[in-house]
């Protein structure tokens, strides 16, 4: 068991400060983004394209300098991470019906596929941890705490 620190008392049923909460929620959470990252990386893609062809998925076709914006990332690193992800095949470039001399990117359906079978790594590795390493209890209390941070988060 890790030793307590401030953020973390000795008796984790004590009463924490918002921030104690704060900082143990950030690790936590933090943990657990990486660990779900780990368990998809047999499909070669980078948080960045991940994220790219979720969002192709989720909003439609775009251009370069918007999936840029959208991302937080320069151009240049936008056109890189397209490059490889339509290498692989899963995206592809079409003229803009608006303005023929830029293109805009959409993803295909094997980057449909890639996207399922790394959301179902994540979701299957989930599952069977909750199911191997909670007790009926602990799923019930997990539960609880997925409803109050849903509820933290629609704020």
């Amino acid at each position: 068991m890790p030793e307590p620190t401030e953020a973390m008392p000795a008796d984790p049923h004590a009463e924490l400060s918002a921030e104690q909460m704060a900082t143990q929620l950030t690790a936590v959470v933090s943990r657990l983004l990486r660990r779900l990252r780990t368990t998809s990386s047999d499909s070669l893609l980078t948080p960045t394209q991940r994220s790219v062809l979720a969002r192709l998925e989720r909003e439609g076709p775009a251009t370069t300098a918007a999936l840029a914006r959208a991302e937080y990332v320069r151009p240049q690193s936008m056109r890189l991470t397209l490059g490889a992800l339509e290498n692989q095949g899963l995206v592809e470039r079409a003229p803009d019906p608006a303005d023929g001399r830029k293109s805009v990117m959409s993803i295909t359906e094997t980057g449909l596929a890639t996207l399922a079978a790394v959301r179902a790594a994540k979701h299957n590795w989930l599952a069977e941890a909750i199911a191997t390493e909670l007790d009926g209890a602990e799923r019930r209390t997990v539960a609880e705490a997925a409803d109050l941070l849903d509820r933290l988060i629609g704020k």
